[in-house]
């Protein structure tokens, strides 16, 4: 472990990237497992010594450290106190120097760092509203405050793409100019590059953590989602996760065809590097947000029917087939499931009001009474959308049994008054009609029909006129024509048997 150190801050100190990357992804995980599983790394204060105290290493161990109690182990309250001031030290002097600081990381280890800043603020976030179970010491230092606020949070994150310049660069570069002309000192190293663009996708996360969809879709203005060699696709991680927040975003806003494509996007993406990644440390996290991801796409596609892509839409009724078929026929048990798989695929949403730690008297009335969790609220939220669609259900079914209705006949089907039945209709109609996109900003699109069923109110009379779209075969047959082409060219390569 001495020698690993020492070799680690040598790397480090050289700025070889690539012996920092060896070094951060194999060996930490490698000796991880073996030696510190279920125990803490040695204390950055043992360790100073080995790396003849060099304080921008330590500042990296103790990320690293940091990283490996919430990981790993349980962290108490003042380990989320001290993570927080660590990461004060690091954006500090990556932030508040005179110019760019001489140091150079692997683009994953940037990205895991921005990722864990966040993580760190969501966990103490959800240990800070729980004022049951905390010890004197936890009070005391609650009562203190001013750590890990949203401003603060978001206050880094915003310093990082200014400092980097990142959306001028984005800007110069999606118009066809050159970004280093608009880099300045700062954007044109690396590391701030770097740091800046995850930043992008960080504020996009914490903006839908907060509730804000719009702002959070805002924030990728000026990046090129779906452009297939741009640098979100050099970190799998990053790629998945704001896919996954776009998605979310997009279901969240009603724009149920957008966040179908997305998350569609992202599942076939990962269904095909999945193999490539089963040694990574990072396969079992890919395999949960893909579950959840399944599950959102579920939701959209019972709000919305939509032709998936063969392999997603298998893998989707495998895992969750009970619980859409429920959504799709509106029973009994359709709203049950919406708010099962809600609860269990959505992001863990925050709050940014804390407990009031400093008066007695109101900690124990708010303990008495807590407030809505922000989880029920978006949850309450979502599922007063979904009471809406499900009116349009059994309206639907009869609808597609006629070409011409009279809405007496319609509201003596659904034991309404006809004035009820306009109203249904009505519903259903604008359930019809959704915002997608085409190009621009993730928020511009054109309004486009999301049914297959089309109607009019001609006085009391409902004209239907259905459009059956039919099945494309083409995709279906290419595809399962290149396996058939792959299993006979392994077929030829094989020995032939001796007899």
């Amino acid at each position: 472990m001495r020698k690993y150190l020492v070799l680690f801050h040598q790397a480090v100190k050289n700025h070889s990237v690539p012996d920092i990357s060896h070094a951060y992804e194999s060996h930490w995980n490698r000796l991880t497992e073996k030696y510190y599983a279920r125990t803490e790394w040695p204390d950055a204060e043992a360790v100073a010594p080995l790396v003849g105290d060099d304080a921008t290493f330590l500042v990296l161990y103790r990320e690293l450290w940091y990283r490996h109690v919430y990981s790993r182990l349980s962290p108490d309250g003042e380990d989320r106190f001290q993570s927080y001031d660590n990461y004060c030290d690091l954006f500090n002097y990556l932030l508040n120097s005179d110019g760019p600081v001489p140091l150079e990381l692997p683009v994953q280890w940037l990205w895991d760092m921005i990722d864990e800043f966040i993580y760190q603020f969501q966990s103490y976030s959800q240990w800070r509203n729980k004022v049951h179970n905390k010890s004197e010491h936890d009070l005391e230092l609650l009562q203190d405050g001013g750590v890990w606020s949203a401003y603060n949070v978001l206050n880094v994150l915003y310093s990082l793409i200014q400092k980097s310049r990142i959306t001028e660069q984005l800007t110069a570069s999606g118009a066809g100019g050159e970004p280093e002309a608009v880099a300045g000192a700062f954007g044109t190293r690396p590391l701030y590059k770097t740091l800046g663009y995850f930043s992008l996708i960080g504020l996009l996360r914490v903006h839908v953590l907060l509730g804000d969809y719009t702002l959070a879709l805002q924030m990728l203005d000026h990046i090129h989602l779906h452009q297939k060699n741009g640098f979100l696709n050099r970190v799998t991680a990053c790629h998945v996760t704001a896919y996954y927040y776009v998605g979310f975003a997009y279901m969240m806003l009603r724009r149920y065809p957008d966040a179908i494509r997305a998350f569609s996007h992202i599942l076939v993406f990962v269904m095909r590097l999945r193999p490539y990644h089963t040694r990574s440390y990072q396969y079992d996290q890919f395999n949960k947000m893909a579950d959840r991801m399944y599950a959102l796409l579920a939701m959209c596609c019972a709000l919305c029917p939509t032709r998936l892509d063969e392999n997603v839409a298998s893998a989707m009724r495998e895992k969750y087939g009970e619980q859409y078929a429920k959504m799709a026929q509106g029973d009994a048990d359709a709203l049950h499931a919406y708010q099962e798989l809600f609860l269990y695929a959505c992001p863990k949403f925050l709050t940014c009001t804390p407990p009031p730690y400093h008066d007695a008297d109101a900690l124990k009335a708010h303990a008495q009474a807590p407030p809505l969790d922000p989880v029920q609220h978006q949850l309450r939220i979502f599922l007063a959308e979904v009471q809406t669609q499900q009116t349009n259900v059994p309206i639907r079914a009869f609808l597609r049994l006629y070409t011409a209705l009279g809405t007496d006949k319609l509201a003596s089907f659904l034991d309404v008054d006809e004035e009820e039945v306009v109203e249904m209709l009505m519903v259903l109609k604008s359930s019809t009609r959704s915002v997608k996109w085409t190009a621009g900003g993730l928020l511009e699109g054109t309004l486009v029909r999301t049914s297959d069923l089309q109607f009019a109110i001609d006085g009391d009379m409902v004209q239907m006129a259905e459009s059956q779209i039919g099945r494309r075969y083409g995709e279906w047959f290419v595809r399962n024509a290149s396996r058939m082409h792959d299993v006979l060219v392994a077929l030829r390569r094989k020995p032939l048997p001796v007899p």
